[in-house]
């Protein structure tokens, strides 16, 4: 689990010196909401430049915010799935500085006093040789905060010129600050899916990174074991779990003086092969929190949520409450009860459960499969991991775009398992269905005459005929090699085009060659 790099000693020493990698995230997560967290305007993400502005998104003299109470909810809902405390009262506070896309020439947040503090989130990844055992982990959560996006700055470096979309400006995120708990880029790739996975369960975050709903800093730093800390630097706005392991990684390694300033991820596209590779430039020198000026928000009076109905002083409209056992009682299955369903459901293994849990839409797919087969889930499984996510990686294609439905998968298992095709020809199946989605699975096999040769005579004159092409394999069976007769199984199959039922063309040839 620990991240470490041999580095060359300065001072000519011929041993290696390894170094411990230190990685703590900060996580924006962009609230799942029709409108933003102070103002009445809609949240959109490729709508017309500044078409989604009020007058209070554009700073104007004179407008108030207005806390959306949905936001609020989410938070909290957040909070306590991450099994944190929320603070009954929180507070709201400027964060100054300047910059084009953010007008007021401040942030609205929570420095001081969260909305909630003191949680964990326990995550896991595949690790052992063969990457196939579950390693379970933690990090602690040290605060969830609500606050405000900024806009847009476009770069037009053909006209020597940046424009500004307001449109982003004012929608409501959440910063999730953990804890430098983990040691790798593993570790905080595998803690930010499970996040992500955790708001998609929870409905506050729909978590798409390609669109900026997530957007993760990694504060990392590198050090000798035994030594202190050493000098932290942050990788900015990163973009995917898998950049955020390569980032990290860059600085484990040692591949770079770690300076104290903040780098910005640059990610660059190798458009002939389809793929992306991370690095990290330098930014700016890291400012510290004097930098930025905070001060309480004088037009925002603390926010205020209730255990109970009951709790609530008096005059306050229900409308205006954000209340604990409510939100409480709205909390879906997460994705660990949700894997430990899947194990204690259809007896899988552990590895196979946190693959479906953490590939979208695969767990879906597995139990609709498992309803319209006779098949066992454990048979189900090996088809879903194998066959299916086989050709899904090979061809880059997310779950929901196989052409093979789970319901087409089932007719594979059923046709299999009421003995109608063998299990080379169901594999033969699934191949010919994946290229031509429009056909069943009934008609590949009557078209192709795929189905069992049922005809016992016919089987036990190829059998007979098999036998007596290869005496000398049938004297080694004779003379106590068995495994030969496996051999003799393969010539039979390939006469019959795998068509013929295995355990009976075993039984045919123990006969003929005993």
């Amino acid at each position: 689990g620990v991240q470490r790099s041999k580095i060359n000693n300065s001072m000519g020493m011929s041993a290696p010196q390894e170094l411990v990698g230190v990685v703590g995230l900060e996580i924006h997560a962009q609230i799942h909401s029709n409108t933003k967290l102070f103002s009445g305007s809609q949240v959109g993400f490729q709508a017309p430049p500044n078409s989604l502005v009020s007058f209070f998104d554009a700073s104007l003299p004179g407008t108030l915010p207005v806390l959306n109470r949905r936001c609020v909810e989410a938070a909290v809902m957040t909070g306590l799935a991450l099994n944190c405390t929320i603070n009954r009262k929180s507070l709201f506070d400027r964060k100054h500085y300047f910059y084009a896309d953010l007008p007021a020439g401040y942030q609205i947040t929570q420095q001081r006093l969260p909305i909630a503090v003191d949680g964990t989130l326990t995550y896991s990844h595949l690790g052992g040789r063969k990457r196939n055992a579950v390693v379970t982990k933690s990090v602690r959560i040290k605060q969830i905060q609500l606050e405000q996006d900024s806009g847009k700055s476009l770069h037009d470096d053909y006209r020597n010129q940046t424009l500004i979309d307001l449109n982003r400006a004012g929608v409501g995120l959440m910063e999730l600050v953990m804890e430098p708990d983990m040691s790798c880029g593993e570790e905080a790739a595998a803690a930010v899916r499970e996040m992500q996975l955790i708001l998609q369960a929870l409905g506050t975050c729909q978590g798409n990174m390609a669109e900026g709903q997530l957007r993760v800093d990694a504060n990392v730093s590198v050090h000798r074991p035994g030594d202190p800390w050493g000098i932290r630097t942050e990788v900015k706005n990163i973009n995917s779990a898998r950049n955020l392991a390569r980032a990290i990684g860059e600085c484990c390694r040692g591949l770079f003086t770690i300076l104290s300033q903040t780098r910005g991820e640059y990610l660059k596209a190798i458009t002939s092969i389809s793929l992306f590779y991370s690095h990290t430039i330098p930014m700016r020198d890291k400012e510290g929190l004097q930098d930025y000026r905070f001060m309480p928000e004088p037009n925002l009076p603390p926010l205020m949520v209730y255990e109970a109905c009951s709790t609530a002083p008096p005059g306050v409209a229900p409308s205006q409450m954000v209340v604990l056992e409510e939100v409480r009682e709205r909390l879906p299955e997460l994705p660990s009860v949700r894997r430990q369903r899947l194990v204690e459901t259809y007896g899988i293994l552990p590895e196979h459960s946190f693959t479906l849990v953490n590939e979208d839409g695969l767990m879906d797919y597995f139990e609709a499969v498992v309803r319209e087969t006779k098949a066992g889930p454990r048979k189900v499984i090996g088809w879903v991991m194998n066959e299916l996510q086989g050709l899904l990686h090979q061809q880059n294609l997310r779950v929901s775009q196989s052409p093979i439905s789970p319901q087409a998968l089932a007719q594979i298992l059923n046709l299999q398992e009421n003995g109608q095709i063998s299990s080379s020809i169901a594999k033969q199946v699934f191949q010919e269905l994946w290229k031509t989605p429009g056909k069943t699975a009934q008609q590949i096999v009557k078209e192709q005459d795929l189905g069992m040769v049922n005809d016992s005579t016919e089987i036990h004159r190829i059998c007979q005929k098999v036998v007596d092409s290869h005496p000398d394999q049938v004297q080694a069976i004779r003379s106590g090699n068995k495994k030969v007769l496996n051999k003799l199984m393969g010539l039979v199959q390939k006469e019959t085009k795998g068509r013929a039922d295995p355990v009976l063309v075993r039984a045919i040839l123990e006969q003929k060659t005993s």
